[in-house]
């Protein structure tokens, strides 16, 4: 089968390009807190990189709602039916209400006791909670604005959600330097002021969302009516894929706070690297998270339209795509390094530990550039959504994440030799999720026929 290579890149950049822009205005955000807070102190940065990890976890059940929901948008998108792709909208809304308010009353009513989770250190978990209080109030606002732009990724509109994050960024930046720092005769709230700004931008967030979708989209509505609406064999559908793929992202996530847990442990001077370095990394993989997320359009659509042989044909261009970005990104890691070292206001045993962490994360950003390309793109693109969960729960959970609790807590190794092992998992999952990949299981057309009613 021969196939035009440019139409195909030009179709990948078309969508890659603006998710990588989204994904890295996404880190900027988290990137202009780490920068400014690190100009206020170790406390600040720490206290608000650890409270991160809350709405963190949170993310990971959106992200799981609506990449399961995108395995059945993005095929019957493919197929060309519209008003089911409403209704798994409305069921994705259904279920990312319920978590939104779940983590809303935890962050408002108990936010000592999740801080509590990740640090022992009183002024950490003093400073954490009161910024926790105030950003909680947002996550309702995120289980609206962040479920319906990562939905409309999956039917190719793409351009709304670069609009949306970047101005959520600009005013995010501009009220988080008001508010931080006291700007224009205002009070310096330091840690609350990011709060605060972060409380308003993802207010102003919503507010876009909505206009969009009511006055803009004429295609693919969104209709509140549906999130009540019952459809037994979608509602299976959904869940028989969205299930997996959310315990998936939970599981993900909660390894990743866990990795911040054990660090949190060792002292502010790991965690305040350790959030320079993640934001490095976040920034690293932008362009190769964009790969992944176009190969679950591109596939998914291509499935769905029922062309299977052409889906394998770009599976394979895909891949070889995200190795390429994925060590770009790590070669722009180590590049970024001494800008970190000059700029970042850390004692001398953080900057060392930020040092050695910049390093190991060059070599594991390329790792999970695959990894991430051919489990969240290629195999949920055809309704493989079990083997994500199994890859995540053993090697991170029962490898990583277990070897490193022992090296920190148990053996007494120093920082840099834990978090090597805290970030080896990536490396040790490329063998299986290529010998998956070789079994083509993710081929699969998981659309049907919905009556009409």
């Amino acid at each position: 089968m021969t196939i035009d290579n440019k139409a195909f890149y030009r179709n990948v950049f078309s969508l890659v390009l603006p998710m990588a822009l989204q994904n890295l205005i996404n880190t900027a955000v988290t990137s202009a807190d780490v920068i400014m807070l690190g100009k206020v102190g170790e406390i600040a940065l720490s206290a608000s990189s650890l409270a991160g990890q809350v709405q963190f976890i949170m993310n990971m059940f959106f992200f799981g709602l609506t990449s399961g929901g995108a395995v059945l948008t993005a095929q019957y998108w493919g197929k060309g039916d519209i008003r089911t792709i409403e209704n798994i909208l409305g069921l994705a809304l259904r279920y990312s209400l319920i978590v939104g308010t779940i983590f809303t009353v935890g962050g408002v009513c108990f936010p000592e006791a999740l801080m509590g989770l990740f640090s022992t250190e009183t002024e950490v978990i003093r400073a954490g909670a009161g910024y926790l209080r105030i950003v909680s109030l947002s996550y309702l606002l995120m289980a609206v604005s962040h479920i319906y732009l990562n939905l409309m990724r999956s039917v190719e509109r793409v351009v709304i959600s670069t609009v949306v994050y970047t101005t959520s960024l600009l005013m995010n930046i501009a009220l988080n330097a008001v508010f931080i720092f006291g700007l224009f005769g205002l009070p310096e709230m330091g840690i609350l002021g990011a709060a605060l700004g972060t409380l308003i931008a993802r207010a102003i967030e919503l507010m876009i969302t909505l206009w969009y979708a009511y006055c803009r989209n004429k295609q693919v509505r969104l209709r509140f009516g549906t999130i009540f609406r019952k459809d037994r064999l979608l509602h299976k559908d959904f869940l028989h894929y969205s299930i997996p793929v959310t315990f998936n992202e939970v599981v993900w996530g909660a390894g990743s706070a866990m990795n911040t847990l054990i660090i949190g442990h060792m002292g502010s001077p790991a965690v305040a690297a350790n959030s320079v370095a993640q934001v490095t990394r976040q920034l690293a993989l932008v362009v190769a998270l964009g790969v992944a997320n176009a190969a679950a359009i591109i596939l998914g659509k291509t499935i769905g339209s029922g062309q299977v042989g052409l889906a394998e044909i770009y599976g394979k261009k895909l891949v070889k795509l995200t190795l390429i970005t994925g060590t770009c990104g790590g070669m722009a890691i180590l590049a970024a390094l001494p800008v970190m070292q000059a700029t970042m206001s850390l004692s001398d045993e953080a900057q060392g530990y930020m040092t050695l962490m910049m390093c190991v994360m060059c070599y594991f950003s390329i790792c999970q550039s695959y990894n991430t390309t051919l489990v969240v793109g290629v195999f949920r693109a055809g309704g493989d959504t079990k083997f994500g969960l199994f890859l995540d729960t053993f090697f991170m959970w029962c490898f990583s994440i277990l070897l490193g609790a022992i090296c920190a807590f148990i053996l007494k190794l120093p920082v840099p030799v834990v978090y090597i092992v805290l970030m080896s998992d990536e490396i040790v999952k490329i063998p299986v999720t290529t010998w998956r990949y070789r079994q083509k299981k993710w081929l699969r057309n998981v659309t049907r026929e919905i009556p009409e009613k």
